[in-house]
């Protein structure tokens, strides 16, 4: 069985590590996920003055998310946590009210920073939120990358063997994650009504 893995990169900039990142990770992952990327950046600030009708980009990423089995999300650290594009995005997905995009999707968090850990505080962040919104998460293995232009080419491919083992150890992880959550979203487990209120 194929799965069907959204990724969103949540640096808009034509030259991010974070989206060398992702092209390593597809090639690097097992052969039963499939990747579409969930473009965020031609998303207008969100407010709830849009909620009684989303615009044409609001749709398309939300039908995106709905669309797919699993999410992952490859972004930097800006100032301490979520880039401004990504958490836009993530409020779009959320709304209007009751209609959450992200709720049960198995999701991945993953960065790169030329620093050792520079995207923690980011994904700490990132997970109280999809927390929130219902979202499993993959917690283990944590994933911060050091990215060095020396170990990865600007085709996704990695140089350094040690760095693509890991890579390739957390897409499986990732993969085998997505399974289980969606096999415990099955009919008959997670959403059943609480025995008690039929007695």
């Amino acid at each position: 069985m194929t799965y069907q893995i959204g990724y969103l990169v949540g640096s808009l900039a034509t030259g991010s590590i974070n989206r060398t990142l992702s092209k390593a990770l597809i090639a690097l992952a097992p052969d039963d996920l499939e990747f579409t990327e969930i473009p965020i950046g031609d998303l207008p600030l969100y407010s709830w003055d849009y909620d009684a009708d989303f615009p044409p980009e609001g749709r398309r990423f939300k039908e995106g998310i709905e669309s797919s089995d699993g999410l992952l999300f490859v972004s930097p650290e800006y100032n301490r946590s979520i880039p401004g594009a990504l958490k836009n995005a993530i409020d779009w997905g959320s709304r209007p009210w009751g209609q959450n995009s992200f709720a049960r999707k198995p999701t991945g968090i993953i960065g790169a920073s030329p620093g050792g850990v520079g995207t923690a505080v980011m994904q700490s962040s990132m997970r109280s939120v999809l927390s929130f919104l219902d979202a499993p998460q993959l917690n283990a293995p944590e994933a911060y990358i050091t990215y060095s232009p020396d170990d990865f080419g600007e085709d996704g491919s990695v140089t350094n063997e040690s760095t693509a083992k890991f890579l390739r150890h957390y897409m499986e992880e990732y993969c085998a994650f997505v399974q289980r959550v969606l096999a415990a979203n099955a009919p008959g487990h997670i959403g059943d009504s609480d025995p008690a209120s039929t007695k």
